[in-house]
């Protein structure tokens, strides 16, 4: 099953050269079946982008919490043998999951990254300023938040993304070590 992790350059750094994601407990998000329920008509792709965008969305709380991190959202895609039950407290619509597992490197797909373009970086950056009202229902930090879904996310195989992150300089670069 495909999971999507939301993360960080940072973050993706790290699991890179610990090759896994963890610690447990792991949000991730996936096509639940809260989520098929809302979406009942839709498709099996626009399920998993809806799981994505909700991944992404996520990525902009992990930037507020790091502000050392360059203003990127990133979703890592993984393949996991087995995704746990629902429990029933999901509410319609969401994606999101807890794993009691580390997810190991191997399972990563693909890296799913915000351009490093100036719009990107700024509509991105001023979400994650806003993020805590956001969680508060402030509207205009709720539209800042929505406009990173007008921002398309960047698609990267596996074996490209040790190439990109010593382009961004994750290690004694960029983001320090």
């Amino acid at each position: 099953m495909r999971i999507y992790i939301p993360s960080t350059l940072r973050l993706l750094d790290d699991a890179c050269h610990a090759a896994e994601f963890g610690p447990q407990p792991l949000t991730v998000y996936a096509v639940t079946p809260a989520l098929r329920e809302w979406y009942a008509e839709a498709e099996d792709e626009d399920l998993e982008y809806a799981a994505m965008t909700q991944a992404a969305r996520a990525s902009v709380g992990l930037l507020a919490d790091d502000p050392g991190t360059p203003r990127r959202r990133v979703v890592v895609s993984a393949e996991v043998s087995a995704i746990p039950p629902a429990d029933g407290a999901a509410e319609l619509g969401d994606a999101r999951l807890e794993l009691h597992v580390v997810v190991p490197w191997r399972a990563v797909a693909a890296v799913h990254l915000d351009a490093a373009d100036a719009d990107a970086a700024g509509t991105v950056g001023k979400a994650a300023e806003l993020w805590p009202a956001a969680q508060n229902g402030d509207d205009d930090a709720l539209f800042a938040l929505d406009s990173c879904e007008a921002e398309d996310l960047m698609w990267y195989a596996t074996q490209e993304i040790p190439d990109l992150l010593a382009a961004e300089g994750p290690r004694g670069g960029l983001l320090g070590s």
